[in-house]
């Protein structure tokens, strides 16, 4: 069995942007520079022929180049019940058209469709116990966070392997977005 899941893998300048971003909470275990990405759809545990269908139907896909901005600070869950942190993303009908394209490729897989409502971030911190006040206080502090547009012109599967310092994540194949057609867009 492997966990999988398929994400759009972040340039390296925008990782260190994101991971300067840690610090000042107590009780945040901050994710691994090299370990974030946006995830477009969590698959979970299947056996490796599974993952050889979701690949096979991954590779058809045809969809073009885009680009995102990551914008604002938030949390999931509130007051002491608060269990991640993360940066949001502008709304971005080309990223919502490319997820959709994913998921109808994973039920061809022979997967159920994903119920929940995509809410496009990247995990920046999984927290357990910290302070209230201080996670409060870094969403705010961080608010107006903003990237330019980054060049999103790939996508990918990952496997997500568990370790005792928490989760690692290989990229077990990356798929091209088409290259957008010079004067038209």
């Amino acid at each position: 069995m492997m966990r999988v899941f398929v994400a759009l893998p972040l340039p390296e300048e925008i990782r260190g942007r994101l991971a300067d971003l840690g610090g000042g909470v107590p009780g945040a275990r901050w994710v691994d520079e090299d370990n974030l990405h946006l995830t477009l759809r969590f698959i979970g545990e299947v056996d490796e022929g599974v993952v050889a269908d979701i690949d096979a139907g991954l590779t058809r896909l045809s969809v073009p180049a885009f680009e995102l901005t990551l914008a604002g600070i938030g949390q999931f869950g509130s007051g002491s019940k608060a269990r991640a942190l993360w940066v949001g993303i502008e709304r971005s009908d080309a990223l919502a058209h490319l997820k959709a394209k994913v998921d109808t490729a994973v039920m061809r897989a022979g997967l159920r469709s994903d119920e929940r409502k995509f809410a496009p971030h990247v995990t920046i911190a999984r927290l357990r116990d910290a302070p209230k006040a201080r996670v409060a206080r870094f969403v705010q502090e961080r608010a107006l966070f903003r990237t330019g547009p980054i060049p999103i012109d790939r996508f990918a599967l990952f496997e997500s392997s568990l370790g005792g310092s928490g989760a690692i994540y290989d990229e077990l194949r990356v798929y091209p977005l088409l290259a957008p057609v010079p004067g038209l867009g």
